[in-house]
């Protein structure tokens, strides 16, 4: 018989990448963990994971039996949580990310919220700018702007999304405020960059369909959040989601322009792994992201109405 915390742990040192770290994450020690996969490997006469002290590495039939390790334990995980006085509990770990701006300002409240309703989860949040792969990095779930094309992941959108063009009433005091994307050639614009990608450029809506336009980038990071920052502080015109922006807007720290001609649809998705079946805590953090934000969309899209007027 094949212990099914066996193969949770088969599973967990997978997307962790460490036998160790998985042991520690189900409170075994690291001598036991080993003993533990090898007592799988040997009930089932294979090889699944090629171990060194560096890394681990998925055999063939590692891989194959690590996709139906993860549907099975879902669905135990599923029936676990439905039983018990009619109540579902949700437990378990639950790995989730987002960008620096979306997660300090909305998401980690929400996943905070999540987590104090459900005392048996244990929740890691990650933020970052950087688009993480979920499998490599053992990520459940990804809220980001814009939907994903990977065919091994699916998508919910979670709430509705525009990137405007903004930058302090004190720049635009200093320097203008642009009549025309043309106009933009002569100002200050900060922009993102990412490793491996280079410089994004801004994205804008045509009836034609999205186009790039591409201005001289005068100030560059790989932070988003850092961009926004810069441009309250007055040193030039950025490209941010209306939701990343809302409490400046509102508070006069920033303008956006162009919002008839410069803007682009980035609504915001919870991205993660397709399976049949998903785990309890996935689907119901993601229900709950989903209410909350609900609750919230109109009051910032607004933003962009009393703007356009």
């Amino acid at each position: 018989m094949i212990d099914l915390e066996d193969m949770r742990l088969f599973v967990r040192a997978v997307t962790d990448g460490s036998l160790s770290a998985a042991g520690r994450e189900l409170g075994l020690s690291p001598a036991v963990a080993s003993k533990r996969l090898s007592r799988l490997e040997r009930a089932l006469g294979v090889r699944l994971l090629q171990r060194s002290s560096r890394r681990l590495v998925l055999t063939d039939e590692g891989s194959c039996y690590y996709e139906r390790c993860v549907s099975i334990l879902a669905d135990v995980d599923d029936a676990n949580t439905m039983v018990g006085q009619g109540q579902m509990e949700v437990r378990g770990a639950l790995h989730i990310t987002a960008s620096l701006d979306l997660g300090r300002q909305y998401i980690g409240p929400m996943a905070a919220d999540f987590a104090a309703r459900h005392p048996a989860l244990r929740m890691r949040i990650s933020t970052s700018d950087a688009m993480l792969d979920l499998f490599e990095h053992g990520v459940d779930v990804a809220i980001r702007s814009g939907a994903m094309a990977d065919s091994r992941l699916i998508s919910r959108r979670l709430a509705l999304n525009y990137r405007v063009i903004c930058a302090a009433p004190s720049y635009l005091a200093k320097h203008g405020r642009p009549a025309s994307t043309d106009d933009l050639q002569r100002h200050t614009c900060l922009m993102l960059h990412r490793p491996g990608r280079g410089i994004l450029p801004w994205m804008l809506q045509t009836p034609d369909g999205p186009r790039p336009l591409r201005v001289d980038a005068t100030l560059t990071a790989d932070s988003g959040d850092l961009m926004r920052e810069l441009a309250v502080a007055g040193h030039g015109l950025v490209f941010k989601s209306i939701w990343d922006i809302a409490a400046d807007v509102r508070a006069g720290r920033l303008e956006p322009v162009l919002t008839d001609t410069a803007i682009q649809e980035a609504h915001i998705y919870a991205i993660y792994p397709s399976r049949d079946f998903l785990p309890a805590r996935i689907r119901l953090f993601v229900d709950h992201i989903h209410a909350q934000m609900q609750q919230q969309e109109q009051n910032v899209l607004g933003l962009i109405h009393s703007v356009r007027g």
